[in-house]
């Protein structure tokens, strides 16, 4: 089994990278075969007048449907809330939790005028069952 990082990780977004100026829900990601799971949120600047992003990490035993928000007890780190405070950060959430499909989405944005985030979230993939040789 090769030991290097690329041959036991797999990266799939969930959220595209984009400017986020409205609620958007993430694509969901298949976590069979995978022992291990962590989100990683990117956010850019953010930008207008007291703007505000908040993310969730959701999970669903279905791919496309059923989702519901990730228990506090399940997650490893916070699901942020970004702000022109806390903006230009890379967030990082474990998965403790059992079920098989996880996305990420960004609820409504909080600001007055015209809250823009560019941000993307990523589901890093890893201890898979069956690795490479």
């Amino acid at each position: 089994m090769s030991r290097d990082l690329k041959n036991n990780v797999s990266v799939v977004f969930s959220l595209l990278p984009a400017a986020r100026t409205a609620a958007a829900d993430g694509a969901g990601v298949d976590l069979a075969n995978y022992s291990s799971t962590m989100v990683i949120i990117e956010a850019g600047t953010a930008t207008g007048t007291t703007p505000s992003f908040e993310f969730e990490v959701q999970e669903s035993d279905l791919p496309g449907s059923g989702y519901t928000a990730v228990a506090t007890a399940d997650l490893d780190g916070a699901e942020p809330t970004v702000t022109t405070a806390n903006d230009e950060a890379v967030y990082e959430i474990g998965y403790r939790g059992i079920k098989r499909y996880l996305r990420v989405i960004n609820k409504t944005p909080g600001g007055t005028t015209t809250p823009t985030l560019p941000c993307s979230a990523l589901v890093l993939r890893g201890s898979p069952r069956v690795a490479p040789k």
